[in-house]
């Protein structure tokens, strides 16, 4: 049996916009308003989108259930797949003492939580974020930071914030490659368009994160490292995306920034050493660096001493990680693994798969259909790079067999509401996106006329809010945005770009990305207070794009490259 999606079933555009509105508004005002744990909220989403999909949308009872389930495995695999991994290497370098070492090590770069911020959220994050995307960087640098010693909040909400600038060229640019497959644009054109409007907010993100924490006057103490960190990442953002493609632009960048900002530090440090106001004055001098050869370096407010053997030891997990997450990025690597799909079993969706076809505007033929084909690919996974980090890191460390699988054990049972969270978020998001709701709510922003550029990314911004991805808002609502940036006479690699540029920002408040944060931090049960948090830094940034491409579209079309 085949259902063709209504984008209008109430007769009433308002109303039908206002009732796929539902089950976003049930969530996030559940749990950002009421404070309603995530578990909580995101049952009641689930049930409002279920009920919209089958009463308001005319869906089958069947093709909604199985919706929801499709949305609920992809939740637990691969991205919790890659919660628990991140999670893990982090607890196990907590339990074998390592970690301490690397708090050291960072304090001793500089122990203003300023500039701590800016290297692991910012440029780290962004170099994971350009490796394996899909909440990896989220994981691992709140993971990071709260080890470290941040506050809980500002470790989630930091690194959420962190991670918007890098998401649309994240995962090797597969957001920019997705865009270009619904399009029809070239990813090279969407890739340089993009990196013609995100240096911008690279610029201003590592400001950004800076005021959140220490307000203006804090960021007076530190504006050469945020600079050097924002500017030197914006250039090899903007260099990369337009010379060479859209796969290398956050892996180049981010190391760069990171590499540059650690050498800069070796030579200026703020007069002023910021830390949290909860927190112990650190005992070291602003100037405490690394100790070369095996010096000894002192750390914390009961100094102990490390030498540089024992800190770039205590590295080797991390370092094993990145290399591991690089790896499992690399296409070659991954086809390698999947061994032409004998390592990755697909299974259609029953009741679902090429049973639901969307229609015009958003269908670019009447014979589309919508696949639910789900891949285990439990080989080439990210989480099982990262979950092989943890072995060679356990060997490295020399964790004992029955350690590791305690260890394990008790990460997996403390991530078990959290898990369920993910699974019911990404249930909303497929119910939305196999039932129409979200083109409903797409359509909503094509009727703004002239004013539609400054909405193309607030769309996008949507998007990812529902999906949890660049990737699958950029699948969702790259063609809706060509074509109506080709009714409004708009230059449509402009507007189809914006999609991916403005959905950035709503990285950091999707549920996905919410309990991600909350379970690397511990923070189980106070996903409201992280969404508070961030919720009004994403829809400004997501205006602050707006107005860029407001801009572009009207006042700088020369800044658009031609196809």
């Amino acid at each position: 049996m085949e259902w063709v999606q209504v984008y209008n079933p109430t007769g009433s555009q308002l109303v039908s916009t206002l009732l796929a509105a539902a089950p976003i508004v049930v969530l996030l005002g559940l749990l950002g308003i009421a404070g309603w744990s995530a578990p909580k909220a995101a049952s009641a989403g689930l049930i409002a989108a279920l009920a919209l999909a089958i009463f308001v949308c005319r869906m089958p009872v069947s093709m909604a259930l199985a919706s929801a389930g499709f949305g609920a495995c992809f939740g637990l695999f691969p991205i919790g797949w890659i919660v628990l991994g991140a999670v893990f290497l982090y607890v196990l370098t907590v339990e074998a003492g390592q970690f301490e070492k690397v708090k050291c090590s960072i304090a001793g770069l500089s122990p203003d939580r300023r500039i701590q911020a800016l290297l692991i959220a910012f440029s780290f994050g962004a170099f994971v974020e350009g490796a394996a995307g899909f909440g990896t960087p989220v994981a691992i640098s709140s993971a990071l930071m709260i080890g470290a010693g941040f506050p809980p909040l500002y470790a989630a909400g930091l690194a959420l914030i962190a991670n918007t600038a890098p998401v649309a060229f994240g995962a090797l640019g597969t957001p920019i490659i997705a865009l270009a497959q619904v399009t029809g644009i070239s990813a090279d054109t969407l890739g340089a368009m993009a990196g013609r409007q995100l240096p911008f907010v690279s610029l201003i993100i590592p400001a950004w994160m800076v005021v959140v924490m220490s307000g203006w006057r804090g960021l007076r103490d530190v504006w050469p490292a945020v600079l050097l960190c924002g500017g030197s990442f914006a250039l090899v953002q903007y260099l990369v995306s337009n010379f060479i493609g859209p796969t290398l632009v956050d892996i180049a960048g981010g190391l760069t920034s990171l590499g540059l900002l650690t050498l800069f530090l070796r030579f200026w440090q703020p007069k002023t050493i910021w830390t949290f106001p909860e927190e112990l004055q650190p005992t070291g001098s602003a100037t405490t660096a690394i100790a070369g050869g095996d010096d000894p370096q002192a750390c914390g407010p009961k100094p102990v001493e490390y030498t540089r053997r024992e800190i770039a030891g205590a590295w080797v997990p991390w370092l094993l990680l990145s290399l591991c997450v690089f790896a499992w990025g690399l296409p070659q690597v991954k086809t390698l693994l999947e061994a032409g799909g004998r390592a990755a079993p697909k299974f259609s969706v029953p009741s679902l798969d090429q049973r639901v076809r969307r229609d015009a505007p958003v269908a670019t033929s009447s014979r589309e259909r919508e696949r639910a084909v789900f891949q285990f690919n439990w080989l080439s996974a990210t989480g099982t790079g990262i979950f092989i980090a943890a072995i060679l890191s356990a060997a490295w460390m020399r964790v004992g067999v029955a350690q590791f699988f305690r260890t394990l054990s008790r990460t997996f049972i403390r991530l078990g509401w959290p898990l369920f969270t993910i699974a019911a978020m990404m249930a909303i998001a497929y119910t939305t996106r196999f039932s129409g709701a979200d083109v409903i709510l797409g359509l909503a922003f094509t009727r703004s006329g002239p004013l539609y550029p400054f909405f193309a990314p607030l769309l996008g911004w949507l998007g990812v809010a529902i999906t949890g991805s660049d990737t699958s808002s950029n699948a969702l609502f790259g063609s809706l945005q060509k074509i109506t940036a080709q009714q409004l006479g708009l230059n449509p690699v402009l507007i189809a770009t914006a999609n991916s540029t403005g959905g950035v920002m709503g990285k950091m408040i999707d549920a996905q990305s919410i309990v991600v944060s909350a379970s690397a931090t511990g923070q189980y049960g106070n996903e409201s207070r992280i969404l508070r948090f961030v919720f009004w830094h994403s829809l400004a940034l997501a205006g602050l794009m707006g107005l860029l491409v407001l801009t572009q579209a009207y006042f700088l079309p020369g800044m658009i490259p031609r196809q």
